[in-house]
């Protein structure tokens, strides 16, 4: 399962501090795909909207 088709976007709360960058990419869709900006090479989770939803209600 791949997310390619959909767009990625940088979270609001990714963190720049001096020269690094702390971000995370999230592709919504039925199924979120999230990675690391920095390594993107290592791979995507994968997880139903349904699960993204629960953890975002999470962080407020």
């Amino acid at each position: 399962m791949t997310s390619r088709s959909q767009a990625w976007r940088k979270s609001s709360y990714s963190n720049s501090s001096g020269t690094t960058v702390d971000c995370v990419e999230v592709a919504l869709g039925t199924v979120v795909g999230i990675r690391d900006t920095k390594a993107r090479e290592a791979g995507e989770l994968h997880v139903p909207a349904e699960a993204w939803q629960a953890f975002v209600s999470l962080q407020n």
